[in-house]
């Protein structure tokens, strides 16, 4: 970690420990940094504060380029991220990512989004669902509609993909970002196969998506139900480092990361009404997660040891 990082982390953790709303204490925290970081993390705090264009969905794409270089370096940096197949990613219309997930925070969401701007031949914006509690936080809710998050809904999943976008959907939901690390990469059910739904009632093809190293970086060994009902979040974990070291436990470990784009699955042959053959949907749903469990396994052996 370079001195200025140190220092940005050292001023956060005592602004946040002397009272400081989360925007004062990064703005102290960032007079540490170099006059080209200090005047971006000013600016994305200014935009963060401020009303300014975005879409129906709260997404503001001069945002999206403006924490770009920080999303570049837990990219490049932090997590080393390598990446298989985002050419086989439709560069036209509308298509339904379906990835596992983890993690308290969408980290995976937005690597998956700088992974399509790096590696695809046209680059696009994908838009991610969110389960629904995270858009109470204050200031981060704000920031993960500015980056494409989205409430996790049908109906907000179908408008999307009716409006030609690129979706990412996890179907683990709560099951996947709450499982203790000892079942990390063993994926949990996918529900009752809404995605495969949402999927046949607009035609989008379904990409499986497998992402190594998100599993790693906030590592569950425990649970706090009572906090976790404080703040109104399906579980509270207690990892190595959270609650340990306050506000600063929720940054990410430095995990390898190694996301894999699968071949495309077509629906629209099916018909819209297809969505209620409950045999076809549960029969795809089983696919998609097959799909991803090989490909997981696959990337785990291809990454190794994921510190290292």
């Amino acid at each position: 970690m370079s001195d200025a990082t140190f220092g940005f982390m050292r001023r956060l953790r005592e602004g946040l420990d002397s009272g400081l709303e989360l925007p004062e204490a990064i703005a102290r925290g960032a007079r540490a940094l170099p006059a080209d970081a200090r005047g971006t993390a000013e600016r994305i705090l200014r935009r963060l504060a401020g009303r300014y264009d975005e879409d129906e969905w709260g997404f503001d794409e001069d945002f999206a380029e403006l924490v770009e270089p920080f999303f570049g370096f837990l990219y490049d940096s932090w997590w080393r991220v390598e990446v298989e197949g985002a050419e086989l990613v439709p560069a036209h219309g509308r298509a339904l990512l379906t990835a596992n997930h983890a993690g308290i925070l969408p980290w995976d969401g937005t690597m998956i989004g700088v992974a399509l701007r790096r590696e695809h031949p046209l680059p696009r914006h994908p838009r991610f669902l969110v389960l629904d509690w995270a858009f109470d936080l204050p200031w981060i809710s704000s920031a993960i509609r500015k980056v494409g998050g989205v409430v996790a809904s049908p109906y907000n999943a179908i408008r999307l993909l009716e409006q030609d976008m690129l979706v990412a959907v996890f179907p683990e939901g709560v099951k996947g970002t709450g499982k203790p690390y000892s079942e990390r990469y063993r994926l949990q059910r996918f529900g009752r196969g809404g995605f495969i739904e949402i999927a046949l009632r607009t035609g989008a093809p379904i990409v499986p998506v497998a992402v190594v190293g998100s599993e790693e970086i906030y590592p569950k060994l425990a649970d706090l139900p009572p906090l976790a009902r404080l703040i109104g979040a399906p579980f509270f974990p207690v990892t190595p480092t959270l609650p340990w070291l306050g506000p600063l436990g929720v940054i990410p470990l430095p995990s390898r990361w190694r996301i894999e784009f699968l071949a495309p699955i077509e629906t629209a042959s099916y018909g819209r009404d297809a969505a209620a053959d409950r045999g076809l949907v549960l029969e795809l749903s089983e696919r998609v997660r097959a799909e991803v469990q090989a490909a997981l396994i696959r990337n785990l052996a291809k990454r190794g040891p994921a510190f290292v």
